[in-house]
């Protein structure tokens, strides 16, 4: 048996300790804001954080995750007031927007680690998470937004 905390919450999964982490979250517990974008760890739908730090679930088994603490966009913030989510909807950044969660999982980590990124750290951090739709120019707005708001505190 595996435990997880997942959002703040203990959980005990029996099943296939090699099924991956993001058929968990979504089959098991209901948590469909992580999306399955390509199943092997390069486009970065599927990002979510394991301790803090921002990981594919796709290629995470649940016995990778085990004893982790997994943080989903669902339990990013409770009200989905998460600086970041905040300036996503101010800025419009979504366009058809399946890869947002993702994006913002992966700007969230950016954050924590470098509270004021340079649009080299921006694009360096962000590199590895796809936008079919091209968002890019208003995800990065968005994340100096939510920098600038956040500056002097930690997320």
């Amino acid at each position: 048996m595996a435990i997880l905390r997942v959002n703040g919450e203990e959980r005990q999964y029996d099943g296939d300790p090699d099924m991956p982490l993001l058929w968990y979250l979504r089959d098991e517990l209901g948590l469909t804001g992580t999306k399955f974008g390509c199943g092997e760890a390069l486009c970065g739908a599927c990002t979510i954080h394991v301790d803090g730090t921002a990981m594919r679930s796709c290629q995470t088994t649940i016995a990778d995750a085990e004893g982790t603490s997994i943080t989903t966009i669902e339990g990013l913030a409770a009200n989905g007031d998460h600086p970041l989510q905040v300036a996503w909807r101010e800025l419009n950044v979504p366009q058809c927007g399946y890869c947002q969660s993702g994006q913002i999982m992966q700007a969230a980590s950016l954050l924590k680690d470098t509270p004021q990124p340079t649009d080299e750290d921006i694009d360096s951090a962000m590199s590895g998470n796809i936008c079919r739709c091209g968002t890019y120019p208003r995800i990065r707005a968005a994340i100096k937004q939510a920098a600038a708001a956040t500056e002097g505190t930690k997320l």
